[in-house]
């Protein structure tokens, strides 16, 4: 079977995100599987201009009438801050291990109304286990989700999952694409 690959475009970013943010050796992931890679989140989104590029990958996934951009805390929280300075969207931050319990002891900070318009980013996407509990707060808190966009799918399951729950899911990027495999193992 043929892998995809990285449009022309993005291959640039492709390099320098496989340069920063891709380490190797033996790695147990959110999920529980076990990996011979990782993609570190904190890599991809605490340098200026790798966090500047890929925003500007994603900027163009936002559907449209999106009227705020969530990020799981705390990995995604850069990527949606610089979405929001970006287009000018609201952004808000979703807690999906547990709501804090002191102060307003919310799961979801940031102004949200009812109905509101959401994207939600990840910064990589495995089984999408917490992208999708993540999906379940917001719509708890009366949000309508639009989409899920991600910088990685690490293709073991998450895109099928979203789709199942009817959920648009779009990745920058998918792990075969980057050369890394599906499985990591």
């Amino acid at each position: 079977m043929t892998q995809p690959s990285v449009p022309a475009d993005l291959a640039s970013l492709a390099t320098d995100l496989l340069a920063t943010a891709v380490l190797r050796g033996h790695f147990t992931l959110r999920s529980g599987a076990t990996s011979t890679y990782y993609i570190d989140k904190y890599r991809l989104t605490t340098e200026p201009r790798l966090l500047e590029r890929i925003t500007d990958a994603l900027v163009p996934m936002i559907p449209a009438g999106a009227t705020r951009i969530a990020g799981t805390a705390l990995g995604a929280v850069p990527l949606a801050t610089a979405l929001s300075l970006r287009t000018g969207r609201p952004s808000l931050f979703v807690r999906v291990d547990a709501a804090k319990a002191y102060g307003t002891g919310r799961a979801v900070e940031g102004v949200l109304e009812s109905g509101d318009a959401i994207v939600l980013v990840e910064d990589v996407v495995t089984t999408g286990g917490a992208s999708l509990t993540a999906v379940d707060v917001l719509k708890a808190a009366g949000a309508n989700v639009l989409a899920v966009i991600a910088v990685v799918d690490r293709e073991q399951g998450g895109a099928q999952r979203f789709a199942d729950a009817g959920i648009p899911f779009h990745a920058i990027f998918t792990s075969s694409a980057l050369g890394l495999g599906t499985s990591g193992t």
